[in-house]
């Protein structure tokens, strides 16, 4: 084999060998599922709700990047601007021009 196909197969080796549960994968056949379990050449995948299927390791493709967390925006404080406190406006009568009659 020629240098940048061994690369290729060393690096799609690792990825196959460091599979665990929870992992999202994409097989070569474009199936999309989440690893339940790995045996020596068996991956276990579920592919729907209750739906489980097994695939031979070498099949999965590429691991897919963990999803982020999502931060409800409405909850997150932020403590580095600071709280300016509104102080209510008090109208005094008294000093209004008493000249205008209605």
């Amino acid at each position: 084999m020629i240098r940048p196909q061994q690369k290729r197969r060393r690096e799609a080796q690792s990825m196959q060998s460091a599979l665990g549960p929870g992992d999202q994968i994409v097989t070569i056949g474009g199936l999309h599922g989440t690893v339940v379990s790995i045996d020596d050449d068996v991956a276990t995948l579920e592919v729907a709700p209750g739906v489980v299927v097994k695939f031979a390791r070498p099949a999965i493709a590429r691991v897919l990047p963990k999803p982020e967390p999502v931060v409800d925006t409405d909850e997150v404080l932020v403590e580095d601007e600071p709280v300016i406190e509104e102080h209510p406006v008090i109208v005094d009568d008294t000093t209004a021009d008493k000249s205008k009659k209605d």
